[in-house]
């Protein structure tokens, strides 16, 4: 198709296909809408606000370390618009999206006339945040270009700005009436405190997100971790994503290696929770080179003491570390990642100096935080620390520092069951989902249309509290107190309703009916959705892009001191553990528990599989 033929087929009423973000990526747009600015002068504001941003970062997460991109900002001019923009790829840590949103919540406080929009590759996020408050007009589909950032708030365009209709603006739509019409946009505290509700936490939830750990490395490596510590972050994904060809080197035993197992040391290591969980539960196959170091730990006898399995556990956590940077070191030139370029630099001006440049076992011992180890008790949850998280009961201190989550995880699992709950209480809630009256329907229909909906309704009948009795049996959740549950049928429906002929058709809808709700049943049940025989079984937390907890599906043995029997189940766990097993048993693919927690604006990160519980004590760790 040539040029010509594409405009004319544009023209004729197609539209190009809209740009759309990568997968797990964030996009944010700054604008200085100040009318008594000159073009130079706009300028100057803009490059202000941009060194403004970078040192508020450093300041901020000085620390920190990115999972794929760090926050960044360029000056761009598209569509007659000049204005700071940025890209992220945050990959499995979805913290890195919300400390971004914090920075530049924090840029609009201190400059009055900016301006932010940001969003990622599932659209308005903000939004989805808040998406039981949120205006009833404001659907996904007209929601892009609508929800801004000024002066600390989260704004609104209304309907009106897209000239009374129902579609989503340009950018170029939205900054025009911004500038013109700014006391007309939506402000309100309801919808902000939702859109915001994960920054409560920061910027002290910066340090929580960090772990220490002690692990046994060659003394090279060593150096250049200290010199360069978040290159941790493209070794450990070139680990976590290793494919045959990476792995060749090592497999090999080739002579070449970067980092070869010897002169080893242990040094504290910091890693994200995230990167931590990533290494730390994966299997890896002991490379040649490796084995006789750390098969002679493995074979010891099971008498072996505390000391030295914490030995064995620096050295194997180390294995991974070292492959996951040899694998990093074949490939650093090619890498688009600006750490992994900076790494593959460094590692030649190392090798060029020789051993000169390493240092001794005097000068790690004297590095910050040497000998740094952090309680490693988040990655694992059992029952009681579960249902206290979903209850909110209080615990002592000790065991608010050592055991499962904090109060932002207890927060964040009581919110996921208090949205379902309140999704199945919704009056307004159809079958389809929260229904939007005003943008289902298009108001120049034709009386007719509308006879022919009647016809249809009456046709095929809903009943709600027949559905809303069902969805509860289906997510484990105890019936209601009604004393008398109708359960109509589209048969009856009809009779009711006088229509007395066509008793074939009736026949067939109430069969097709059935044969749907047999249809759900069988998917649900092959998911786990229905197992309604809940026991106080061992859970674990798998904290991709947040930290969602799924159950344990291990043996079913019932822990001590709890008793069987017709004891009351516990609503919440029963309901998250339903919820979480149903959408795990999806496999990444649409299903019921997906399109539920879709509707309510709740979005759960991909299950990259899970370790079996070889050590038996009824515990599960995150990872494949």
């Amino acid at each position: 198709m040539d040029v010509q033929d594409r405009d004319q087929m544009f023209e004729d009423g197609f539209e190009p296909f809209p740009r759309s973000l990568p997968e797990n990526c964030v996009e944010y747009m700054l604008f200085v809408l100040d009318g008594t600015l000159e073009p130079r002068g706009l300028l100057t504001e803009l490059e202000n606000i941009r060194k403004t941003a970078m040192q508020l970062c450093v300041a901020t997460a000085k620390d920190y370390i990115w999972q794929r991109d760090s926050f960044q900002l360029q000056t761009k001019r598209e569509d007659g618009l000049v204005y700071l923009h940025g890209t992220t790829d945050y990959g499995d840590s979805i913290e890195d999206e919300w400390l971004i949103v914090y920075l530049l919540r924090r840029l609009t406080v201190t400059f009055p006339s900016l301006w932010v929009r940001v969003f990622d590759s599932d659209g308005e996020f903000l939004l989805v945040e808040a998406a039981n408050v949120v205006p009833k007009w404001l659907s996904p589909e007209i929601d892009g270009n609508r929800a801004w950032i000024h002066q600390g708030k989260l704004q609104l365009l209304p309907l009106s700005a897209a000239s009374g209709t129902k579609r989503p603006l340009s950018l170029v739509e939205a900054v025009s009436y911004i500038r013109l019409h700014p006391e007309d946009l939506v402000d309100s505290p309801f919808i902000e405190a939702e859109a915001f509700y994960r920054l409560e936490k920061y910027p002290e939830n910066i340090k929580a997100l960090m772990h220490h750990s002690l692990i046994t490395i060659p003394r090279k490596l060593a150096c250049m971790l200290h010199h360069q510590p978040a290159a941790i972050a493209p070794a450990i994904e070139a680990f976590y994503l290793r494919d045959p060809v990476a792995l060749k080197p090592l497999i090999a035993a080739s002579p070449d290696l970067h980092f070869p197992p010897k002169d080893l040391v242990t040094v504290s290591v910091r890693f994200t929770k995230v990167l931590f969980a990533q290494v730390k539960s994966q299997r890896f196959a002991i490379p040649p080179l490796w084995r006789t170091i750390v098969k002679s730990t493995e074979d010891e006898s099971n008498s072996v003491s505390e000391e030295e399995q914490k030995q064995s556990t620096r050295l194997e956590l180390g294995m991974k570390v070292t492959s996951g940077f040899e694998m990093l070191a074949a490939s650093a030139k090619t890498k688009d990642n600006r750490l992994a370029r900076e790494f593959g630099i460094l590692l030649e001006d190392v090798e060029e100096d020789g051993n000169k440049a390493l240092p001794t076992n005097g000068d790690i011992a004297s590095w910050p935080n040497a000998d740094r180890e952090d309680d490693e008790a988040w990655l694992d949850i059992n029952f009681e620390d579960f249902d206290n998280e979903l209850q909110g009961r209080q615990r002592d201190k000790t065991e608010k520092e050592n055991g499962f989550g904090d109060i932002n995880a207890q927060a964040d699992l009581r919110k996921i069951v208090s949205r379902f709950e309140d999704f199945l209480h919704d009056e307004t809630a159809g079958f389809e989902g929260a229904e939007f009256d005003d943008m289902d329907h298009d108001n120049d229909s034709s009386d007719d249309n509308d006879e022919s909906s009647d016809d249809e309704d009456k046709a095929v009948s809903f009943d709600e509290d027949q559905f809303n009795r069902m969805m509860r049996e289906m997510m484990g959740l105890p019936p209601e107190d009604v004393t008398d549950i109708p359960t109509a049928t589209p048969q009856s429906h009809l009779r009711e309703n006088g229509a007395g002929n066509g008793r074939e058709d009736e026949e067939g809808d109430e069969e097709d009916i059935r044969q749907l709700t047999a249809q759900m049943e069988a998917e649900l049940k092959e998911l786990g959705a229905l197992k309604l025989d809940i026991k106080p079984e061992r859970a674990k937390v798998l904290d991709s892009k947040e930290s969602v907890v799924s159950k344990d599906k291990g043996n079913g043995v019932e822990e001590a001191g709890e008793e069987s029997g017709d004891e009351e189940v516990d609503i919440d766990y029963n309901l998250a553990k339903n919820l979480l097993e149903s959408f795990k048993g999806q496999a990444g693919l649409a299903g019921p528990a997906g399109n539920l927690l879709g509707m309510m604006g709740m979005k759960l990160p991909r299950d990259e599989g899970e370790d079996e519980d070889e050590d038996g004590d009824g515990e599960w760790k995150y990872g494949k």
